[in-house]
Parts: C-alpha cells; sequence; structure tokens
C-alpha cells in the first residue's frame, strides 16, 4: 500500500518548479543531491547560490522516522514543546529493545514482557501525536520505510545514522538526533550545514560473488571512516542502473561508515520495479512523470569532475569481493587479500559465528543468494563449521521467505532465525560463552568496533556480504577464499562452492499477514500520557540551565579521550538501551568505553576532589554535586558512529559545559550543539598534547561569543605553568541562540510559549 499519497503528489507538484527555479540562478546542470536539497528549501524556491561547506541552510524535509531507542528521547523532547500534534508524517519504529538469544518467537515474547512500559508510552504518545507506530516484531526502520515510505526526489530525517537507507529509492535520507527531529516534527526548519557532493561512477556489472556489498566496503577503504565527513555522495553511470533498488540501499546504509551526511542514486528502473512489487506503482507512475527531476542531469554525469567536489570511478566487472575489519568498517580486504592479511596480523583464523541480515543486507535478494550458497553446503555434503543466525529486515520478507522455503534451507545447516529487529548488529545479543577471549565472527552489518555485537572488546567482526558470510561460516575459517579454494567434504571429497544465484524479487509477490502497524490517530488530544516517577525506564525531562552570560572558569578535565572514541564509546548500547528513556539512568555509562589518555584504561579517570582514579561517571557526579564545570577532551573525528543523541545529553546533565576536540564527525556536533553544549576544535591540533591531567581550564572570551570568531582557553597546570588554546567553532547566530538559551529545544518552547 501507498502511505502518505497527498504528501507526495505535492511533492512531485512543486517538485520541477523548484528545480527550476535553481537552475537559473546556478546557471548550470544540476547534479540530483542538488535537485532535492534545492526543493526541499524551508523558504521556498531559491532566490540565490548556496555555498557548499560553508553555510548553514534552513530545509524542510518530507517525513521523520524514529527507532524504538532513540524515540524515546525524540518524544520525550516533543512533548515539552508545545504542540498538539506532529507537523509532517512521522513514523516510530520499535526494532532496537529485542535481544536476540534464543530465537525469534522467544526472544520477541521476552521482549514484550520487560519492554512493556517502553512500549506502551511509545504507542500512546504515538496515537496522541498522530504519529504512525510499528509494533515489535514488524521489522527494522530502514527496511520498513524501504517498503512502505520511501519514494524517489523526497526528504526524510531519521534518528538512526543508517537512515540513508532510502537512498536506495533516491531520497536524501539524513542520520539525526532526536532534537532535530523535534524541529522537524513542531514544524520548524531543519538545519543543516550545506553539504559538499562526492560522485561516485559506477561502470561494469557486478556478477560472480561480487554484490552491492562490495561497492560501499571498497568506498570505505578508499574513503576511511570519515573522509565523507560533510559530504553527500551521489552514484551514477551505467553500472548504477543495473544495481536493485535494496542492492542500492545497502550501499546507501553503510555510507555511514565513511561520515557521509548521506548517499543517494537517481531514480531509474529498477527503482520503479521495487515501488511495484512493494504495492506502490503509483508512486512509480508518478515519478515517471517527472523523471528527469528524479536523477542528475545527463551533462552532470557526462562531465562529473565539473560539478562535484571529488569524482570516484570502479568498475564493478572487475571488483573483488570485500571482508572488511576487525575492528572498524574501513579496513578493507579484498577476498584475495585476507588469508595474508590474517596470518600477517595474527587474526584469530577460526570463524565461530557467522549473522547474516540485519538493515543493511536483508532484502529477498540479500536472501536468496545466501540460500543458494548453503543449499551447496546440503548438496555438496560439506559439514557448517561455525553457528549461522539469520536476521530478518521485516516481517515481510521474513514471512515470504518463509513461504518460498528458504528459513528450512538455512535451518537444515543449523541456522538459527532471530527477530526481526536488529539484534546482534547494534549489540542486543546474549552471546553465551564469550567471556573476553579473542575470536572471529563475519556479519553482513555495517558496523564492526570493538565490543559492538556482543560486548567483547576481543571480538574480531568482520563486514561482508550475506553470501560471503555464509561460505566462510560453512569452511570455518578466515582464510577460505570461495572464488579459488576448495572445502573437504563429509566423504572427504574436495568441493568448490559454485556463485551464487539469487531472484531481485518473489515470483508470486511479497506477502505478509500481520505488518505489525497501527496507523496514526486523526485527534489523539483525549489521551493522557502517564510517567511513573519511580520508573527505572523512563524519566520526564527537565529543561536544561540557560548559559548565565559570564565566562566559564574553573574547569576540570573529566577525560582526555586517545584514539577512536564513537558514541559508542562514549554511550554504550548493548544492556544499556533500556535506559534510554531515562536520562539520569543511562548517564551511569558516560564515556565508560573511552580511553584515558592518561593511564590508557577505559573507565578510569582521576578524581581531583580525591587524588584517586574512579569510573568517569561517578566523578562526573562528583563535579556535578560541587558545582565544578567540566570539559572532554577528544581526538579525531569524535563521536563517529551512531546517531545517539544520548551521548550529547549525558555529558550536558552530568555538568560537562565544553567539548574541545581535533575534529568531530558530523552528527555529534550538532547533537552537542543542540543540547547545549559548547563544541569546539582545537585551532591547532597539536595543542591536544598540551592539556594536562589536573588543569584548571578556563574560556575567558565566551562573553564576545560571535560567528566565525575563535574562543580562547587558557589551561593552569599544577606546576604553575599555563598554556593559551585557540579553539574554533562552526556556530551560526542561530546555533548561538541555542546555547544562550540552553539548548535548542528551550528555545523552541520559548517561542511555542510567545505564540
Amino acid at each position: 500500500m501507498t502511505f502518505d499519497l497527498d504528501m507526495i503528489q505535492k511533492v512531485y507538484a512543486e517538485l520541477p518548479d523548484r528545480v527550476n527555479a535553481a537552475r537559473k540562478i546556478l546557471k548550470r546542470p544540476m547534479t540530483l543531491t542538488e535537485k532535492i536539497l534545492y526543493a526541499h528549501l524551508y523558504d521556498g524556491k531559491a532566490n540565490r547560490e548556496l555555498q557548499r561547506g560553508k553555510e548553514y541552510v534552513n530545509f524542510a524535509p518530507d517525513r521523520v522516522a524514529m527507532q524504538d531507542a532513540t524515540a524515546q528521547m525524540a518524544l520525550l523532547q516533543f512533548m515539552m514543546a508545545g504542540k498538539e500534534k506532529v507537523a509532517v508524517p512521522s513514523s516510530v519504529h520499535c526494532d532496537h529493545l529485542i535481544q536476540a538469544k534464543v530465537g525469534a518467537e522467544t526472544d520477541l515474547r521476552f521482549a514484550l514482557d520487560t519492554n512493556r512500559e517502553v512500549y506502551d508510552f511509545l504507542e500512546n504518545t504515538s496515537k496522541k501525536y498522530g504519529i504512525g507506530f510499528w509494533k515489535p516484531g514488524a521489522g527494522i526502520i530502514h527496511q520498513v520505510v524501504l517498503e512502505n515510505y520511501a519514494f524517489p526526489g523526497g526528504m526524510m530525517i531519521g534518528t538512526d545514522s543508517h537512515t540513508p537507507n532510502a537512498g536506495g529509492l533516491g531520497m536524501v535520507a539524513i542520520g539525526v538526533g532526536g532534537a532535530d527531529a523535534v524541529d522537524v516534527m513542531v514544524g520548524m526548519p531543519w538545519e543543516l550545514l550545506f553539504p559538499r557532493l562526492i560522485g561516485v561512477k559506477l561502470t561494469g556489472k557486478l556478477s560472480g560473488w561480487t554484490s552491492p556489498k562490495d561497492v560501499i566496503l571498497k568506498v570505505a577503504g578508499l574513503l576511511t571512516v570519515k573522509g565523507g565527513t560533510g559530504y553527500i555522495v551521489e552514484y551514477f553511470g551505467p553500472g548504477a542502473r543495473e544495481i536493485s533498488a535494496t542492492g542500492k540501499a545497502t550501499i546507501c546504509n553503510m555510507g555511514a561508515e565513511i561520515g557521509a551526511t548521506t548517499s543517494t542514486f537517481g531514480y531509474d528502473e529498477m527503482m520503479a520495479e521495487y515501488l511495484r512489487i512493494t504495492e506502490r506503482a503509483e508512486v512509480a507512475r508518478m515519478a515517471d512523470e517527472i523523471k528527469e527531476y528524479l536523477t542528475g542531469d545527463p551533462e552532470v554525469y557526462e562531465n562529473p569532475e565539473q560539478y562535484f567536489d571529488r569524482v570516484i570511478e570502479i568498475n564493478l566487472s572487475e571488483l573483488e569481493p570485500h571482508v572488511n575489519g576487525p575492528f572498524s568498517p574501513d579496513r578493507a580486504w579484498p577476498i584475495s587479500q585476507l588469508a595474508k592479511a590474517v596470518e600477517e596480523n595474527g587474526w584469530p583464523e577460526k570463524v565461530e559465528v557467522g549473522l547474516i541480515g540485519s538493515c543493511t543486507n536483508s532484502s529477498y535478494e540479500d536472501i536468496t543468494r545466501a540460500a543458494s550458497v548453503a543449499q551447496q553446503a546440503i548438496d555438496k555434503k560439506l559439514k557448517v563449521k561455525a553457528e549461522f543466525t539469520i536476521t530478518p529486515g521485516s516481517e515481510q520478507v521474513r514471512y515470504t521467505i518463509e513461504r518460498d522455503g528458504y528459513i528450512d534451507i538455512f535451518k537444515k545447516i543449523g541456522g538459527k532465525v532471530l527477530a526481526n529487529a536488529c539484534g546482534p548488529c547494534i549489540g542486543q545479543w546474549n552471546r553465551e560463552g564469550i567471556d573476553d577471549r579473542p575470536n572471529t565472527i563475519v556479519t553482513s552489518f555495517n558496523r564492526n568496533f570493538a565490543k559492538r555485537n556482543d560486548g567483547n572488546p576481543n571480538t574480531h567482526a568482520f563486514v561482508t556480504s550475506p553470501e560471503l558470510v555464509t561460505a566462510l561460516a560453512i569452511a570455518g575459517t578466515l582464510k577460505f577464499n570461495p572464488l579459488t579454494d576448495t572445502l573437504r567434504n563429509e566423504k572427504g571429497e574436495e568441493v568448490k562452492l559454485e556463485e551464487p544465484r539469487g531472484m531481485l524479487y518473489p515470483p508470486k509477490g511479497f506477502e505478509v499477514k500481520d505488518r505489525g502497524f497501527e496507523p496514526p490517530v486523526e485527534d489523539g488530544s483525549q489521551i493522557e500520557i502517564k510517567v511513573d516517577p519511580k520508573s527505572e525506564r523512563l524519566q520526564l525531562l527537565k529543561p536544561f540551565e540557560p548559559w548565565d552570560g559570564k565566562n566559564i572558569t574553573g574547569m576540570r578535565v573529566l577525560i582526555k579521550a586517545r584514539g577512536k572514541c564513537t558514541t559508542d564509546h562514549i554511550s554504550p548500547a548493548g544492556p544499556w538501551l533500556r535506559f534510554r528513556g531515562h536520562l539520569d539512568n543511562i548517564s551511569n555509562n558516560l564515556l565508560i568505553g573511552a580511553v584515558n589518555a592518561f593511564n590508557g584504561k577505559t573507565n578510569s579517570v582521576k578524581n581531583q576532589l580525591t587524588g584517586k582514579y574512579e569510573p568517569v561517571p561517578q566523578v562526573a557526579r562528583a563535579y556535578k554535586e560541587k558545582g565544578i564545570p567540566t570539559i572532554i577532551v577528544g581526538d579525531e573525528n569524535y563521536g563517529e558512529g551512531s546517531s545517539r543523541e544520548h551521548a550529547a545529553m549525558e555529558p550536558r546533565h552530568m555538568g560537562v559545559r565544553v567539548v574541545l576536540v581535533r575534529s568531530f564527525a558530523r552528527i555529534h556536533e550538532t547533537n552537542l550543539k543542540k543540547q547545549g553544549i559548547l563544541a569546539l576544535t582545537f585551532a591547532d591540533p597539536a595543542d591536544y598534547d598540551k592539556i594536562q591531567e589536573d588543569d584548571v581550564i578556563d574560556l575567558i572570551d565566551l562573553v564576545e561569543f560571535a560567528p566565525g570568531k575563535p574562543l580562547t582557553l587558557i589551561a593552569r597546570h599544577a606546576d604553575g605553568t599555563e598554556d593559551v588554546i585557540k579553539a574554533n567553532h562552526s556556530y551560526n547566530a542561530y546555533q548561538i541562540e541555542w546555547f544562550k538559551a540552553g539548548s535548542a529545544l528551550n528555545l523552541i518552547r520559548l517561542k511555542n510559549q510567545k505564540n
């Protein structure tokens, strides 16, 4: 069925005029990205050219999507905004809180029982404010959005970093924090630094063991985890048109791993076909009528260097299957080089678990290709050496692959079907008997930081395609290359796995008995939202204090984080997900995964009040109780990874006033600004080394805070010496008002009260 048809019709009715208006100003051909961005300006048609990477721009996204872990805080903030109903179509998806342990049915029942309070809150709040609600078990947010909501040329934001998955249907879909979602849901402009553009030209055609996943694994290796920061990646070329819509979605989904704002593809017949097979023929028909506006202009793709800030070209016919890892998704290995890398680095060779599915790779195409490899294990009498799990992306996919016999194939090789939820991909995996020993797993997920999947810092997680995961699980060794190697079967025969075979779509069409969807309620004014003051899971928010107009002095260093510090390090997921709706309780995980530069340990920082090394949250609370402001110091790409705004709300709640780093990941920098924390970068990155453990730090010119004007900090050392440190920032005038008000939400509340 087609959701929000009226909204899509309105977007398509306005889009050509808005693009044409922008084209007159630019006086040149336009990329797809530019067409969508200029068509979604909050103030209407463009009246001037916008400067890439230099100015913040107000946009009007078409819709908002929230997953249950982040929706709790987003809705708690929305409740404070003073609105009766959301201003744009919005949806909540219950996918993060289901822990994988036994199997789909048992795990889902357990989740419904243990999370009932949270699910009831999300369901009732959705009803009250006109939000669509997808029940636990309905599927993972990004797969559900692709199947039901995504449409070519649209713009959406989602409170999850992998929202760009919808780029598989030609959207500009961007991951954000909950405060950004509130902006859009209350009808205010949503602000974004106008992005630079990376063009990826795809030629040739995928074949054999190579899959769409290998495109983004290759790109991640080329650009690294921060190479896409501040950019939107636009894929084009004859190779792009050969990739299925779900394959495109896989590529866009994992674009989050290079720090990109989002990724997208131009509208083509593959997208139209997917819209039709998912019962949205009307959307395909409307898109066909304006298709020249839903892709880049031909001149752009003929001479991409003239229109993109950077261009990469990949020949799909020559692309080799990749396996990326461990511990970082940009550590890219062509399969032919993996065995050597395993040997040289001393990684555990034995593959203990293979995990397929997730929001990144759970399409019908993915499942059937992996199943064709699994069937070979059965036919060729191969004994599967590793554990094997399957995580369907949605109930529609699960029901259809069960109907068509693919789940039976996986079960025959010992596979375990998990719930239609995130599960092991986000650390919701109760993996037994793992402890902290070194081991290797292979997944078709998107992220593989230490502790990410099972909480074990010594689990070496490698990311690859579902078909390659299946092959490596069968072989049981990371050194196996299915393109060249053979395996010994139960009869002692040497056998070789053949190339995987799959189908884009089910021959009998998709089928589902219960989507698990509750549509928005037209009038929810009579619904009362209750939160028990004694609840451990939910807590109503209190506004953060506004700035007092003075310089911030006497700051203590809460932690100086060394090396990679992702949002998983700042606010871990896994068992902590249960507290995502309770700011004070979840703040007990603040920075427990970050490495302290002064002692090389995690969750161990010096408490200047006691002189002892104590857990980070304990020290933060001690300073807060005494009214001592604190500062966090960080390294490069601080806050990469998930969009979770808890990584910004927790330090704000615990008394942190400033985060000073060498560089930020995009979403986290915005989240810090939204919550009223000063997000600053060292003007000279080498000044990071000047910060000492016992420093008292003053910010001496905050009263002169202004766009483009650096700020000055003085680090007063214990020996009586001091260092003057210049810090840059990217605040514009409106964002400075967020800081002054205490948070962006405070500013929204003030405006709504005046209205």
